[in-house]
């Protein structure tokens, strides 16, 4: 039995609010008692014959474009609106539904979450064979909105997965020290988990499997207001680090970037960003 059930009306998928409430709460302890950070690794979360529809309607790459540069490569993200599939985005849809809002404020203990209209990085993601994800923290701010990024939600979608595909999602001490899970992402799979400043994560390894497979997730991101406004807290982009004692790579792009939110006058960022790609520091 999948943990949340799916219920159509008028071939519309939807979620119950009181079963999502109830599942979240159930869960909710171990959620804060998970570490390096709060999160939660729940399978059957969904049932395996909709996930499977969602696969068989899962986009191609063909003409798509594609991350590929040191931090993250092979990898491809599908907004919503670039989907031909009603039912990929009925279900995205209610994974930003109240009813659904409710599990993960319940689960989480964040009240007040606010799901993300514009799916910025959300979506259906895919990493293509030799493709990785460096272990990072996510951007903090949804810049439209002027939110505050709070949860990350993955659905895998990848049967007869075997182990040394790889692709498994690592979790990270705050300190970059050591990894503290590894998570395969199996079909119905999904991992629930707080996003800050320090919630290292990512798959750092080379995907492995067949040319013909593919490493195949949903995402979703959740939100909270400041209290103070978004100028109280330092904007950060997605930050890359390094594991000890391998051969990942800086990405000093980013550092450059951080530097000028935090040290140069807001009024002379743009000249500062404008300078620093003339020399090839942009």
């Amino acid at each position: 039995m999948p943990v949340l059930t799916v219920r159509e009306v008028g071939n519309y998928l939807h979620f119950d609010a009181d079963e999502c409430q109830a599942a979240g709460e159930a869960r909710a302890a171990a959620y804060a008692a998970a570490n390096p950070f709060p999160h939660a690794v729940i399978d059957d979360f969904l049932d395996a014959g909709l996930l499977r529809r969602v696969l068989s309607e899962f986009p191609s790459t063909t003409g798509r474009n594609h991350f590929n540069r040191d931090q993250e490569r092979l990898k491809y993200q599908f907004h919503p609106n670039t989907v031909e599939s009603g039912l990929v985005r009925n279900l995205l849809a209610e994974l930003n539904s109240d009813a659904f809002i409710r599990f993960v404020e319940a689960i989480s203990g964040i009240k007040g979450l606010i799901p993300d209209p514009y799916y910025l990085g959300g979506g259906l993601h895919e990493i293509r064979t030799g493709g990785h994800l460096s272990v990072h923290a996510d951007f903090n701010i949804h810049g439209r909105m002027q939110v505050e990024r709070r949860l990350n939600l993955l659905i895998y979608l990848n049967e007869d997965w075997p182990e040394e595909y790889g692709g498994n999602l690592e979790l990270w001490d705050k300190e970059m020290k050591a990894r503290q899970h590894s998570v395969a992402p199996l079909l119905g799979r999904a991992v629930l988990f707080n996003t800050a400043l320090d919630s290292f994560h990512g798959h750092p390894e080379p995907l492995a499997c067949p040319p013909d497979r593919a490493r195949r997730s949903i995402a979703l991101y959740y939100y909270t207001a400041f209290p103070d406004g978004a100028g109280a807290v330092p904007e950060r982009t997605t930050v890359f680090r390094p594991r000890p004692g391998t051969h990942d790579r800086t990405d000093w792009q980013v550092k450059r970037h951080h530097f000028v939110n935090d040290w140069v006058p807001r009024r002379l960022q743009p000249l500062t960003r404008k300078v620093m790609r003339r020399v090839g520091l942009g």
